[in-house]
């Protein structure tokens, strides 16, 4: 899987800080355990039901000629990633205004002034096809879908789980990628080697108490699934939630002794790991 440098740049900033303070670091695996089922769509603007229709109608187009298949290719494979480059917002153009949190990769993050990421690659295409200059409006995820609903943005694309909360500011497209949640920790953690499924994962989860610090990034699925979310089904659990900007600061965190576990999207965990394992 394809590296972001932003992501690595990163963490290797944290990781000269922890030398320089006698630190060491340690290595980290993911529990190859699908906690949940989610699929991801994108979140377009209520007011726009043709753009809606665009959208809908792209993705089937992507889909089925192997275009989506190619760009995924490019994040799980052996391509390599098309950077994307963002236009200055300028109301007097024809533009495609895109909302994300270019913190996710692989389907959204930064190389210098460029995007790259599933996401990003779809978003230029999608303008592209619609003969229209894209702007992209790196923002919390949190704000995401609030920009779209306040018409400051056309579409949200930023690794968004369908949720109904999330449909009052968006109308969903229709789903592009089936994701779900895993857990990070320290490699040398047996807690949950001996687990074969969601359930036997669970089981120990409920067994532990606030003592247990378990880190999320704010706003997504995993800090619904930690804290309990009647709308998902989600009961949660008793332990500590600790929310995040993004994956890597929770994982750098957990490497430092200030968490004992982070819940994350699949496909973020495995690259955040990664990155992480090759500077360790």
């Amino acid at each position: 899987m394809k590296k972001i440098l932003s992501l690595i740049l990163v963490a290797m900033m944290l990781l000269v800080s922890l030398s320089a303070c006698g630190g060491a670091t340690s290595k980290v695996k993911v529990i190859d355990i699908n906690l949940t089922e989610e699929e991801y769509a994108f979140g377009v603007d209520k007011t726009q039901p043709e753009l809606l229709e665009k959208v809908n109608a792209f993705i089937k187009k992507i889909q089925e000629d192997g275009t989506f298949d190619e760009i995924c290719n490019k994040y799980f494979g052996d391509g390599t990633p098309t950077p994307v480059v963002s236009a200055a917002l300028d109301s007097s153009k024809d533009q495609l205004v895109v909302a994300t949190n270019a913190a996710f990769e692989p389907f959204e993050y930064m190389d210098g002034e460029s995007y790259l990421g599933i996401d990003m690659e779809i978003a230029a295409l999608l303008a592209k096809e619609l003969g229209q200059e894209l702007v992209i409006m790196n923002m919390d995820f949190d704000a995401v879908c609030l920009s779209v609903g306040q018409q400051k943005c056309d579409i949200a694309m930023a690794g968004l789980t369908v949720k109904p909360e999330r449909e009052e500011y968006v109308t969903f497209s229709t789903s592009y990628y089936s994701a779900s949640q895993k857990i990070i920790c320290m490699e040398d953690d047996t807690t949950f080697d001996a687990c074969t499924d969601a359930a036997s994962v669970e089981a120990i989860l409920n067994g532990m108490d606030a003592s247990t610090k378990i880190g999320v990034q704010n706003g997504t699925t995993g800090k619904f699934y930690v804290e309990g979310d009647a709308d998902w089904g989600f009961n949660g659990y008793k332990v500590t939630c600790v929310g995040y900007q993004n994956g890597t600061l929770a994982v750098q965190d957990m490497i430092n002794g200030g968490l004992n576990y982070v819940i994350i999207d699949s496909a973020p965990a495995a690259c955040i790991a990664d990155a992480f394992n090759k500077l360790g």
